[in-house]
């Protein structure tokens, strides 16, 4: 009885370790994304209310926020900066001994905390960021330190599954969509990782999609885009135009970031070097100014406005996209955590309204579609994600194809301009992976890795 006893809890505690310890975190990940995802619209619902009653105030209160985020993600959360992707990948690609990991400095509790406090800042100030790539980091560093519930011997290949797990979970809540998640585990994080994504971690994504789907219900990210496929001559020129023009526009995005010190003035580049607070003062002047002169249109992640051209129940100008495109570059700059997900679906969605006024013979519905999967594929150079993520906001499938032509083609052209963006990045964790450059010192000496001082 005994003996029998023994070897019950012996396999009980193979489950747990196979599957419980994962299927917990991807629970805990579900629940974390949708409370965050809430937070961030409370806190632009919090500036949205503010700014439509004093137009005016984006002019001091975004600019101060700015040098506030910059300031508090230097000294405190140093590796939570921006979107959080990158981190995530070089964390998986990271090939340097155990105990030195860049995954121990990347994706701390920590930066959990940061990346969620910080970025509601943030969206309070009314920056043009997103969610969903910091729910990515969120996820993966709140599954990463589960290793502790492992035997003291537990592989590095298990840390790197638990990281896997949980950035795919995490992108899988922040969407609504399980699938996305699966999508994106496959053919974004795993480029630098050998394991692919298992029945287990399959599992994961889908436990913590659950989670959001429960709390959330039923719903679409933008809503659903009655889109219907119009004759074949017209679907192969939207395609045509969407795929050139959106992959010229996100690479041209990349290119940008990732090219600093071929269009940034140089005094411009050593205030963000040496007085990078200041620098984020400035960033959030010319956001504000952007969003004021817009009439308020590019603040925030842009899915109001998205919705709102996707119902029929809002009209954007055409200078929408190149407005919001040069804000979702203002925000990026100083280095604040938030991401690029839901801009890139806006700006897309822009781009589709501005191609329609120009060929009014393609529904508007379709061209929006097109170019939101064309511009988001030609940001991350990741196609079947893109088209996965907008796929699952189409009502129909008459668009199926001709989204998967757009992505393909977005992302070649993109390419021209620049490579993967969040590759780029990441590579830049791995090649300043010194202490000191990646996280704050000690006795106040606050130092941080540059991303785009290139």
């Amino acid at each position: 009885m005994s003996a029998l006893s023994l070897q019950t809890r012996r396999r009980i505690r193979r489950l747990w370790l196979q599957y419980g310890i994962l299927w917990s975190g991807a629970v805990v990940t579900g629940l974390v994304a949708v409370l965050y995802a809430w937070l961030i619209d409370y806190g632009f619902s919090l500036f949205h209310g503010a700014q439509q009653r004093y137009p005016w105030l984006p002019l001091l209160l975004t600019p101060a926020v700015g040098a506030a985020s910059v300031w508090l993600t230097r000294r405190f959360f140093a590796g939570a900066e921006g979107s959080g992707i990158p981190q995530v990948i070089a964390a998986l690609g990271d090939e340097t001994p155990r105990d030195a990991p860049l995954a121990r400095r990347l994706l701390t509790l920590r930066i959990v905390v940061g990346k969620i406090g910080v970025s509601f800042m943030g969206i309070v100030g009314g920056f043009a960021i997103g969610r969903e790539g910091p729910t990515v980091q969120i996820g993966a560093a709140l599954m990463f330190n589960l290793r502790r519930l492992y035997p003291a011997h537990a592989s590095a290949v298990i840390e790197k599954r638990l990281i896997l797990a949980g950035a795919a979970a995490g992108l899988a809540a922040a969407f609504n969509t399980p699938l996305a998640g699966i999508v994106f585990a496959i053919e974004e994080l795993s480029r630098s990782f050998e394991q692919r994504a298992s029945g287990v971690i399959i599992t994961t994504i889908i436990f913590a999609g659950i989670v959001a789907l429960g709390l959330n219900g039923n719903t679409v990210y933008f809503g659903s885009i009655s889109a219907i496929a119009d004759h074949a001559r017209e679907m192969v020129l939207a395609v045509l135009l969407s795929g050139v023009s959106m992959g010229v526009a996100g690479g041209i995005f990349c290119w940008l970031l990732l090219n600093t010190e071929r269009w940034i003035p140089a005094p411009l580049r050593q205030m963000r070097s040496r007085r990078p607070v200041l620098f984020g003062a400035l960033c959030g002047l010319l956001v504000a100014v952007i969003g004021v002169l817009a009439g308020g249109a590019t603040f925030g992640s842009g899915y109001l406005e998205a919705r709102g051209l996707l119902s029929g129940e809002q009209q954007i100008s055409a200078i929408y996209p190149l407005a919001k495109m040069a804000a979702l570059v203002g925000s990026y700059l100083p280095g604040i955590p938030g991401g690029i997900f839901a801009p890139s679906l806006s700006i897309g969605a822009g781009f589709g309204n501005l191609l329609h006024m120009a060929f009014g013979d393609i529904s508007l519905p379709a061209l929006i579609a097109l170019a939101m999967v064309g511009y988001l594929a030609a940001v991350t150079q990741a196609p079947i994600t893109a088209f996965v993520i907008v796929m699952e906001m189409i009502n129909g499938h008459a668009l199926v194809i001709s989204l998967m032509a757009t992505a393909l083609l977005a992302t070649q052209v993109s390419r021209l301009f620049a490579p993967s963006l969040y590759e780029a990045l990441s590579e830049r964790y791995r090649q300043h992976r010194a202490p000191q450059a990646v996280v704050a010192g000690q006795a106040g000496d606050v130092r941080q890795l540059d991303l785009f001082d290139r």
